[in-house]
């Protein structure tokens, strides 16, 4: 059985940038597990440089950042995410979810097409 195709949801702003993506959400999924953007960044196969121009993009689009980074010392240093950070994933994943149900049959026909 051919299962039918899955949406990558891309939310993007007036001027073609996107706010939202798959790289975006993992991303912070991946600092809200590992508690580093460094780490987060090498989890999930991305390049600190993309990581940090990615958390820049979001901090520049949105009200509040999402991101809160501790300097180093004894204790180390590392990254928490925002309430905002929180709040984005979650309408995101919402978002993910109403438009899989809203198309289920499109893609279902999709799906039928397929080898």
């Amino acid at each position: 059985m051919v299962f039918p195709p899955r949406l990558k949801l891309k939310l993007v702003l007036g001027n073609d940038d996107t706010l939202l993506g798959p790289g975006k959400i993992a991303l912070l999924k991946a600092i809200q597990r590992e508690q580093s953007l460094s780490k987060a960044a090498k989890s999930i196969n991305m390049s600190y440089r993309r990581a940090w121009l990615l958390i820049q993009e979001l901090n520049d689009a949105l009200k509040e950042p999402v991101l809160i980074t501790h300097t180093g010392g004894q204790s180390g240093g590392g990254s928490e995410l925002t309430n905002v950070a929180t709040d984005i994933i979650d309408i995101y994943e919402r978002l993910t979810l109403e438009a899989e149900e809203a198309t289920e049959t499109s893609r279902e026909s999709v799906a039928a097409l397929l080898r």
